[in-house]
């Protein structure tokens, strides 16, 4: 009995801008058996003809969509994707991962242009953050920027170094130092230098990156940024609907985000809430959902400025609104409680294991949480903050209006939902009560 042979793997070789020259005898010996070869067409460019007999397709635009179709039209040929350095990382090695299973993939890779700007510079590896710009805003690197910290950040093309000089102005970090090293590994390494403040650099190659000493302008009007949830009030642009930093620093906490994660934002009025969520970490995601169309321009602004773009912004009200979201990990409640619907609609999406958080400072939706609390359970605080202003010639504190939290955990399939035994408690209550009276 004979078996189906085993499907032949996508090879994926991992180009410098050095090309044939740079490449291990491996990754040259699958480049010369391709039937088929894939990628840019600057890395195609690379290749010597000679060498290389394959057929030569040229990756569409957009790229990602095109991945299963290019796949299928030559499914049983032998397949090399070429890709810039290191596939896996900012790759198409990732895509084709995602799309095929990594044990349909068989890498070569190359050093990163991280790993060669690290090396020119002197910079620890690990000890760097890595942004990329390419095929994303260039307000993402806001979220990176902390004096004293160092940043290679993956050019989109020739413009991103004055993109990024006039972002780190704006951002209030003009005296960073910024240095452009283009065409790493290859015979034409070029590099050049300045800082943002006086950056008159024209555009050059546009296969570079930028390396960035952080540096923050003393000067600056704008608040500094710390790493961790509870941003100044004045980071923020807004018309009064902001959940205050030391609320909103304790609300982060009840969420506890963690990588990869996706927050529901209901009542975003600023976007604090889902701007902070996504902040403490590069992969985590939110999406704010607000009914007022000002207040949600307002949000994708301040997500820009704080670094986050990738902050989806929804306008409408919930529960209407929510229908179609994926699936949230944790959802905050900022604003519509007293809705019909909307808290059934939020626990009915949450997971086994998702988490809840709503805050209120008015008594019906008080009463609303505190008979959510009686039949699920979780935690219900008030938190109640003061601040000291001047009275007279003295101090005082002004006490700000109180908030009611709650904050739940939904049971997983091993744990009961305490909602579950609220109606058979009520009814055997009443049952006692009856019986008492007869």
């Amino acid at each position: 009995m004979s078996s189906a042979p085993p499907p032949i793997p996508v090879t994926v070789v991992g180009l410098g801008a050095d090309g044939w020259a740079g490449l291990t005898a491996a990754a040259r010996s699958s480049l010369s058996a391709a039937e088929v070869l894939i990628g840019g067409p600057r890395q195609l460019d690379l290749l010597p003809a000679a060498e290389c007999p394959g057929q030569r397709v040229a990756w569409p635009s957009p790229l990602r969509p095109a991945v299963p179709k290019l796949m299928a039209e030559h499914a049983g040929r032998r397949i090399t994707v070429l890709a810039s350095g290191d596939p896996m990382f900012y790759g198409i090695g990732r895509a084709l991962a995602e799309e095929l299973g990594p044990h349909a993939l068989l890498v070569h890779p190359h050093p990163s242009s991280v790993s060669y700007a690290c090396a020119r510079l002197g910079w620890p590896v690990e000890d760097t953050e890595v942004v990329t710009v390419v095929g994303r805003p260039v307000a993402r690197l806001a979220a990176a920027l902390y004096d004293g910290r160092r940043v290679l950040v993956l050019s989109a093309g020739a413009a991103s170094p004055g993109e990024i000089a006039a972002l780190l102005r704006e951002r209030g970090f003009g005296p960073s130092r910024m240095r452009v090293l283009e065409q790493l590994g290859s015979e034409h390494e070029d590099a050049y230098e300045g800082t943002a403040d006086g950056w008159d650099h024209t555009p050059g190659d546009p296969l570079n990156v930028v390396a960035v000493d952080c540096r923050r302008d003393p000067a600056h009007d704008g608040p500094r940024l710390g790493a961790t949830p509870g941003l100044p009030d004045s980071a923020y642009e807004h018309d009064g609907q902001l959940t205050k930093r030391h609320v909103r620093a304790a609300t982060l906490c009840a969420l506890a985000p963690a990588p990869g994660e996706l927050l529901w934002d209901i009542g975003g009025g600023s976007g604090s809430i889902g701007i902070e969520w996504m902040r403490t970490h590069p992969s985590c995601r939110a999406v704010a959902v607000e009914r007022v169309p000002e207040r949600a321009a307002r949000i994708a602004r301040n997500a820009a400025a704080l670094g986050v773009p990738g902050l989806r912004v929804v306008v409408g009200a919930a529960p209407e609104a929510l229908t179609a979201l994926p699936a949230p990990d944790a959802v905050f409640i900022g604003g519509g409680l007293t809705a019909p619907g909307v808290l059934d609609a939020v626990w009915a999406a949450l997971a086994p294991g998702g988490r809840l958080v709503v805050n209120t400072v008015t008594l019906e939706s008080e009463a609303v949480l505190a008979d959510r609390y009686r039949r699920h359970g979780g935690d219900l605080v008030k938190l109640a903050v003061a601040h000291a202003v001047p009275v007279g010639g003295f101090t005082g504190w002004r006490q700000a209006m109180a908030v009611t939290q709650w904050s739940v955990t939904k049971p997983t399939d091993r744990e009961p939902d305490p909602d579950s035994h609220a109606d058979a408690d009520a009814d055997a209550d009443t049952h006692t009560k009856e019986k008492d009276q007869t």
